[in-house]
């Protein structure tokens, strides 16, 4: 369980136990409920973002990527922001987030990479909830919006 200072709405991330902080000029969103080291979350929302009604409260493990349509439709790519996708560890409920302006690249990359390997229950379980999750096809959206769109993208091994 993540632990929330009630002076600054800042937690003590439940997986690797730094302290993040909840601040709009760090992050850049307004619910933030997902470490930006090691990208974990907890089980906080029921029905919509920043609800909090979950009574779950159980860590949810980063385990691949999405993207989310902007609502631009003049957009010139079909690609949209990039989201998390998280499962909770106790009930396999999945949930996406918006990532964080800190969240650690490398650790985004790994995420990803690592979402290469799912099974077919877990993406059928994806499709079930209605999430089209990025893969290796994916890659130069997910290096753009991470590093830019000049960026050299490394040869998986």
């Amino acid at each position: 369980m993540s632990y929330r200072s009630a002076s600054f709405g800042d937690f003590r991330c439940a997986h690797c136990q730094a302290i993040v902080s909840c601040a709009h000029l760090l992050s850049g969103v307004n619910n933030r409920n997902h470490c930006p080291y090691c990208l974990w979350s907890c089980h906080l929302d029921l029905y919509v973002a920043g609800d909090r009604l979950s009574a779950c409260k159980v860590p949810m493990k980063p385990i691949g990527l999405t993207t989310k349509r902007g609502r631009n439709k003049y957009q010139r790519e079909a690609r949209g922001e990039l989201m998390l996708i998280h499962e909770c560890v106790e009930c396999r409920t999945l949930s996406i987030n918006r990532m964080a302006a800190d969240d650690d690249s490398e650790t985004v990359i790994t995420v990803f990479h690592e979402s290469f390997r799912w099974s077919q229950g877990l993406q059928a379980l994806c499709m079930q909830h209605g999430i089209v999750p990025l893969n290796a096809d994916d890659r130069e959206i997910v290096y753009s919006q991470l590093y830019g769109r000049h960026v050299e993208i490394p040869v998986l091994k």
